[in-house]
């Protein structure tokens, strides 16, 4: 009867260090998944921050180069395309339009020495430009969230705890063109 109960003690033991084993991985994942949508959700934050400066900047420019119709329509057609973009990769995209867009207008500024010098204008500008910068550095945070939860995902053995449970991988914020990866050059 010893026997019995120590074997009996030894394999409720394994069963309930396996049970917390599982519990932890499970939690783990969660916590990364998480990370991953609040990261998705502080890019979402500053895209909204840009697409709300846009049609002010739009406005600014349009005082003094209304002939520019071409440039001005290609920036409200990329920001509206951005705005309803869905998915990490057709946001990618859209936003890399937006941003070629954007160049375009910032580079025609240069033939209006008034616009330049305008106060609104230079306003709008520098919160474009803070903008830009944390759309940047929210990409990465994403990114790094991203390589953190799939790493987990796909590692020995919480892989066995993540396909039980339907965790899936998620995707990076990538530019899908070489020339998204360049930055415009605006000289003022």
């Amino acid at each position: 009867m010893g026997t019995m109960t120590t074997v009996l003690l030894v394999v409720g033991a394994a069963v309930v260090v396996l049970l917390l084993w599982l519990v932890g991985v499970y939690n783990g994942l969660v916590r990364l998944r998480n990370e991953v949508r609040n990261a998705w959700a502080q890019i979402d934050v500053q895209l909204k921050r840009r697409h709300d400066l846009i049609p002010n900047l739009v406005e600014t420019v349009k005082g003094y180069a209304g002939h520019e119709r071409g440039t001005l329509e290609a920036v409200v057609q990329a920001r509206t395309k951005a705005v309803g973009a869905e998915g990490v990769v057709n946001r990618a995209q859209a936003e890399g339009e937006l941003s070629r867009a954007l160049g375009r207008l910032l580079m025609l500024v240069e033939a209006y020495p008034d616009l330049k010098a305008n106060q609104n204008f230079l306003a709008l500008q520098e919160e474009l430009t803070s903008t830009e910068n944390k759309i940047g550095f929210a990409r990465q945070y994403y990114n790094d969230a991203v390589m953190r939860y799939n790493t987990r995902i796909q590692t020995f053995p919480p892989n066995i705890v993540a396909s039980l449970f339907g965790f899936g991988e998620s995707e990076y914020f990538e530019l899908q063109e070489a020339a998204q990866r360049e930055a415009p050059q605006v000289k003022f």
